[in-house]
């Protein structure tokens, strides 16, 4: 070990590089770790309530709800199905029930905000937020999102009838089947997690990042964010909030972005983020790409200056 050190110190590029993966290792497998200890045990949870129709009993509470919003009362079973697990499970739904265009664009962007509550609420809590008010947040936004499109979407409200009589597998086929995505998911986030926050340590090593946020300040000014925030905006919204989750604790355990800010960034990733994969996803059943973004985008604006309202508020009342 002490003849490498001597070795990269005589080579400053590849001892800077050393150390980046080094300490991205050190801190992406930490982060990993954390990340499944709650990955693992909910997943068989949700695996248990939907397996026994615990989900879709509930669901069927609420399906009255969806009518006002312009949706089928099935919409209720897919969005408690997208809190609860990911977008994946949603698309095998949506796929299933073969909803129409209209109906099925606004429940897709409703999910694209609230999905996998318990993994991500845990990641904007562990970064400054409150897990109460992120997940208040998350499912109010997917709500107003779905009212204002079922206003301002072309067509009309299609009276459906879907047959979700689901013949179910033997449920020791389905422990296996999830064993084996388990297991597939925790290579993924070993190895994605890890090269990650490698990559983000390599980018401030050599100042790269500074030149990756420049072009965007422009746009977070508009967002109502500081500067600070602009590689956590980026992460969150082309990796996702979950693969992401390493570099946006790397900052602020490095202090380069502050609680407060940290806070700020969170309400607006909380309702828009991975901007790129997921809504590719449902572009396959034919989506507009605009409505599956841009009301996102909107609302998270909305969230944040209104976080900032409620802020400049609380520092007057304290005056």
């Amino acid at each position: 070990m002490n003849k490498f050190l001597k070795i990269t110190r005589r080579k400053p590029l590849l001892f800077r590089l050393m150390k980046c993966v080094l300490r991205g290792v050190t801190q992406g497998t930490k982060t990993a770790k954390w990340l499944l200890k709650i990955t693992i045990p909910i997943s068989l949870a949700v695996l248990l309530l939907d397996y026994f129709g615990i989900i879709a009993y509930v669901a069927d509470f609420t399906s009255p709800v969806f009518k006002y919003f312009g949706l089928p009362g099935v919409a209720a079973i897919i969005l408690f199905t997208s809190i609860f697990t990911n977008i994946y499970s949603v698309i095998l739904i949506i796929a299933t029930l073969a909803l129409p265009m209209r109906e099925g664009t606004i429940i897709a962007t409703m999910c694209l905000i609230s999905h996998a509550f318990p993994i991500e609420t845990a990641v904007l809590s562990k970064t400054g937020s409150s897990a109460v008010r992120m997940l208040i947040i998350r499912f109010v936004a997917s709500f107003v999102a779905a009212y204002f499109m079922n206003l301002l979407m072309p067509g009309k409200i299609t009276n459906i009838v879907v047959n979700t009589d689901i013949v179910k597998p033997e449920f020791w086929i389905v422990i296996k089947d999830w064993a084996l995505s388990m297991l597939n998911t925790v290579v993924k986030i070993l190895i994605l997690v890890n090269l990650l926050n490698i990559l983000q340590k390599i980018l401030d090593e050599f100042k790269v990042t500074v030149w990756l946020t420049r072009p965007l300040k422009p746009f977070m000014k508009l967002f109502g964010l500081p500067e600070s925030a602009t590689l956590g905006w980026i992460v969150a919204n082309t990796l996702g909030l979950s693969y992401g989750s390493a570099v946006m604790i790397s900052l602020v355990e490095d202090k380069k972005l502050n609680k407060k800010d940290a806070d700020l960034l969170n309400h607006h990733n909380a309702v828009s983020h991975s901007q790129l994969e997921d809504p590719l996803l449902f572009m396959t059943f034919g989506y507009s790409i605009a409505w599956l973004i841009f009301p996102r985008v909107i609302l998270a604006i909305v969230c944040v200056w209104l976080r900032k309202l409620e802020l400049y508020i609380r520092h007057l009342g304290k005056k």
